[in-house]
């Protein structure tokens, strides 16, 4: 259905595709993808190295989006009324008589994430139902539901195992049959579950870049696909509109512009789907323009401002209502200005006289909170390898100067399938590492998995006499336990 077209023949200069793209290398994001498309009309597809066009990536909780639109497929069926209250649903999981508040919300106060309020973390949790965390355990004083807007993750995944229990069939396979399977996309796409085996809603969809791409088209025509409807317009025009407010402070938000049906609001009549990372999806109906982009930004405060702040500044502000003259030059220069995107490389300088006076020396640590015991850097004029040992045992990390390596991260993950549940395979994450000397006595390392789960951590080190001081800051849903916080040790004598 789609096709690639140069940016001058949907009516934009690619000198403003090529700057857009130019303005996130800039502010140095770490980006995966960017698609662009008017209508039908891809106009900017680009992938950062290793991602590509088959990358199946998680999208986090764009995943919301879907269960959102699959609680449309059950009221297009007649399965239930968006007034339903959820605990009708679930009387199995009630343990006591829940509080007035609970009783009485319904499936429309969690689509627009209007609830009583987030429940127990399942993180680490011993009990491992989710539906069972959110309907018990809560206090009488929670507020009513309906009264405000605040993210309610936990809620989202009630709303995932309504749709499982209703459809009897797993999410992806009810959306499959209804849908993908129509939009000829998601072929390989999947849900990854939860312990308890139903899919993880609110988090857990990978798919490739397109896959959204159609996903976002199939909404923006309000569920028809080929002249075959196939979700009813009325839910999905509900679902994309501004239903209630989400702005939290006087601050306003790239995204604070209203809420719909597990729909975010954006500025020029946009709606959105959108993921932890920058995972995003923005959709702009009355310019028939569609953005999708894949990253892992998570820890960084400012990149979901610059890459949406960017995306309608240079791409929406420049768009004309006609094609332009094609423009050779300007294209050319465009696709040779984008070439050889790679994934973000930590860069700095590239040795240091420390690198001699610490290469092969151990250093070991008294008691910390990183469970660190002892490390040592071994360089090889390119890169090089950090052993250390903490609490799972003797761990090498290999790294390249200013560049990526790419690898294994030395830590266990989660399972692959089977989400807050780690490995019973000995699966480990494919990461790329890299690290550069900030100055001369402080290096860093940066570690980003690029997995079925995303995170990184930034892993600084700093020298002086025969002292060391190591600082971990990890970003992740729940993995890298043992990458935050300090360590503070010593030559080793031996």
């Amino acid at each position: 259905m789609f096709k690639n077209v140069t940016p001058e023949s949907i009516g934009i200069s690619s000198k403003y595709v090529k700057d857009f793209i130019l303005r996130l290398e800039k502010r140095k994001l770490h980006m995966h993808s960017v698609i662009l498309c008017r209508g039908t009309n891809i106009f900017g597809e680009f992938y950062w190295s290793p991602f590509n066009r088959d990358f199946l990536h998680r999208m986090y909780s764009e995943t919301k989006s879907y269960v959102s639109v699959a609680i449309g497929l059950l009221l297009d069926e007649g399965k239930l009324s968006l007034d339903d209250k959820i605990i009708d649903y679930f009387p199995e999981k009630i343990d006591t008589s829940p509080c007035e508040s609970i009783k009485n919300q319904t499936i429309r106060n969690m689509l627009m994430m209007s609830t009583v309020g987030y429940g127990e973390n399942w993180f680490g949790n011993s009990d491992k139902d989710r539906c069972h965390l959110y309907f018990n355990k809560r206090p009488n004083n929670v507020r009513y539901p309906g009264t405000i807007w605040e993210y309610d993750s936990q809620g989202s995944q009630i709303l995932c195992a309504l749709v499982e229990k209703l459809a009897k069939k797993p999410l992806f396979d009810y959306l499959n049959e209804k849908i993908f399977s129509h939009l000829g996309t998601f072929k390989n796409a999947t849900i990854l579950k939860i312990p308890t085996g139903e899919s993880w809603g609110d988090s857990a969809l990978l798919c490739t870049s397109r896959d959204m791409l159609s996903f976002a088209r199939f909404v923006m025509n309000l569920g028809e696909w080929n002249g075959k409807r196939l979700l009813s317009e009325r839910y999905l025009r509900e679902a994309t509109s501004n239903l209630i407010d989400n702005q939290e402070t006087a601050f306003e938000d790239v995204i604070g512009h209203g809420y719909g049906y597990q729909i975010w609001r954006t500025e020029k009549n946009g709606f959105a789907f959108v993921g932890m990372g920058d995972q995003l999806t923005i959709c702009l109906p009355d310019y028939d323009l569609i953005f999708v982009c894949t990253a892992d930004n998570q820890g960084c405060g400012y990149s979901r401002e610059i890459l949406m702040s960017s995306f309608f500044d240079i791409i929406v502000e420049n768009l004309e209502n006609a094609p332009l003259s094609e423009n050779n030059e300007a294209f050319t220069d465009m696709q040779n200005a984008t070439q050889g995107l790679s994934l973000f490389a930590i860069k700095g300088q590239e040795t240091s006289s420390w690198q001699d006076k610490i290469n092969g020396i151990k250093y070991v640590f008294s008691e910390n909170e990183l469970g660190l015991k002892d490390l040592c850097f071994n360089f090889n004029g390119i890169g090089g390898e950090l052993h250390y040992t903490n609490e799972n045992g003797e761990m090498v990390l290999p790294f390249l100067l200013n560049k990526n390596y790419f690898g294994k991260f030395p830590e266990l993950g989660y399972s692959q399938d089977i989400g807050n549940t780690r490995t019973l395979d000995g699966s480990k994450y494919d990461m790329a590492t890299s690290g550069a000397w900030l100055c001369n006595n402080q290096i860093m390392i940066f570690s980003q998995i690029i997995d079925r789960y995303f995170g990184n951590v930034s892993m600084r080190f700093g020298f002086n006499d025969d002292r060391i001081t190591v600082t971990f800051y990890k970003t992740a849903e729940d993995f890298l336990w043992n990458y935050n916080g300090q360590a503070y040790g010593k030559m080793s004598k031996h």
